[in-house]
Formats: C-alpha cells, sequence, structure tokens
C-alpha cells in the first residue's frame, strides 16, 4: 500500500490568499447576503449515520460518517436511504468529510490524521495519506482538493501529490470564520457547514469572503427531526447534483435527507 504525506500549517486565525497576503476583513457593514431556501422534496435517511461528508457523483449519493467504531464511507440509494455498498473503517478511526475527484473518492479523518483513496466505484482502498492537522471537510473545484481542520483557513491540494497548492482565510464583517465543516463546492462558490450551527456559509474561494449565509435552524422543527430522533445533531451535509441543479443537505443522526433550493 502507498502512504504518501503532506504538510500544513494548522495554525488558527488569519489565513493567506493566493498572493500570500493575509485576507483583510469585510468593511463596517459588509454583511454576508442572506440566503433564503426551500424545501423540494424529503427522502430517508439512516438515523444512525453520523453524517460528516456527503456527495453526488455520476448519479449517485455517497457519503462518509463519524465516531469510533462506527465510520465508514457508502454508497446510498437516495430514494430508499439503503446502503448499496460500504467500506468500514478500523475501530479507533473517526472518519470526516468525503470527495469524488478524477474517479478517485478521498476520505478524511478527524485527529487520526490519516487520508483514505479509494477507486470511487467499488470502494477498494488504493493508498493512504498522512497530513498533521485535523480533518474536517472536503470539497474539489474539478482539479484541486479542498479541505478544512476547523480553523478558519481552507487548504487547496494537488490530488496526485496531495501537496498544498495554497491557503485562504476564510472570513466575514466579523472577522475569521472558524470551524468550517462538511463543504460544498457549488456553481464557483465554496458552501461549508459551519458546526455547532444550523448555518451553511457561501464562500468566495478566490478571497476567502463569506459572501452569503443560509440559516438552515428551522428546517428540524418543520420536519420533526428531533421528535423523530432526540439523538438528531446539527446540520451537516451537502451534496450537489450539477446535472440536474439539485442540492441536498441532511445532519448526524437525521432520519431524513432533504433536497432544498437556496435561493442566493
Amino acid at each position: 500500500m502507498v502512504v504518501a504525506y503532506f504538510v500544513v500549517s494548522s495554525a488558527m486565525g488569519w489565513g493567506c490568499n493566493n498572493n500570500g497576503n493575509s485576507n483583510q476583513p469585510a468593511e463596517q457593514g459588509d454583511l454576508p447576503a442572506a440566503i433564503s431556501y426551500q424545501i423540494i422534496k424529503e427522502y430517508p435517511h439512516d438515523p444512525q449515520a453520523f453524517t460528516q461528508g456527503l456527495e453526488w457523483r455520476n448519479g449517485q449519493l455517497v457519503e462518509g460518517t463519524g465516531q469510533f467504531g462506527e465510520s465508514n464511507v457508502r454508497m446510498v440509494d437516495l430514494a430508499t436511504g439503503t446502503v448499496i455498498k460500504e467500506v468500514k473503517n478500523k475501530e479507533e478511526i473517526w472518519g470526516e468529510g468525503v470527495t469524488v475527484l478524477n474517479g478517485k473518492l478521498y476520505q478524511l479523518t478527524w485527529q487520526n490524521r490519516i487520508g483514505y483513496v479509494y477507486d470511487a466505484a467499488t470502494l477498494k482502498l488504493e493508498r493512504e495519506f498522512a497530513y498533521n492537522t485535523e480533518g474536517w471537510g472536503i470539497t474539489n473545484n474539478g482539479k484541486e482538493l479542498i479541505y478544512s481542520d476547523g480553523s478558519s483557513n481552507l487548504y487547496f491540494l494537488d490530488p496526485a501529490t496531495l501537496k498544498e497548492n495554497h491557503r485562504i482565510g476564510v472570513y466575514d464583517n466579523n472577522g475569521p470564520q472558524g470551524n468550517l465543516n462538511e463543504l460544498e463546492y457549488i456553481k464557483g462558490f465554496i458552501y461549508a457547514n459551519k458546526w455547532q450551527t444550523d448555518y451553511i456559509l457561501k464562500i468566495d474561494p478566490s478571497s476567502g469572503k463569506v459572501v452569503a449565509r443560509a440559516d438552515l435552524g428551522d428546517l428540524r422543527g418543520k420536519s420533526g427531526i428531533d421528535n423523530a430522533n432526540p439523538n438528531a445533531d446539527v446540520l451537516n451535509g451537502i451534496a450537489y447534483d450539477s446535472a440536474t441543479n439539485r442540492i441536498f443537505v441532511t445532519g448526524k443522526y437525521w432520519p431524513k435527507l432533504f433536497e432544498v433550493k437556496l435561493d442566493n
């Protein structure tokens, strides 16, 4: 098995933009735009899945789950929520975000600091890679992997070498925005779940600026999630179907997955 290594800084606070300059906070009063949303459709979701990563690729829902002893990567039937195929992680592994690029499925782990590369069609493990930060969310822009580590930084990696190309620091009018969790790249912007909240941030990848924010906090109440599963945790999981322009969201231990329209 091939093991690759890459090194990035895990410093909290300001990151750097593409030119190596620190991002500057937005001007006073330059608030992120508010994104409203509509529920288009509801689907069943495994209430035992502590969702860490969500992806839609080639007509297939791909999910990564967390918790020690429960973590796995899986292919899921959208209509029924049934797990079609899965690969379980070792007991000591806490799985995090997943993304698919060029036929490869990438999975991060939290404090284990090990990532996995699978064949996206078969889920056969092909290689491992190590990193010196925590692993949270991961997405891609079609050329680079983009991942978060709990700080306000987003790291852009070469998928072949897994070395850092550059990074950005994410900020809004209040300063750096950390706790960036599950990520999804949609129409040129990075969408990020903000952990411990039910917010989704829309981030400009060229500057790190949060240009808009969606508050999906009432999604749980509207849909009875808390009544169905008292262990349900925060919103976490964003998947985008570029072929049909659909967006799917869910949360940790949520019994439902939602197709939503973000009005932005």
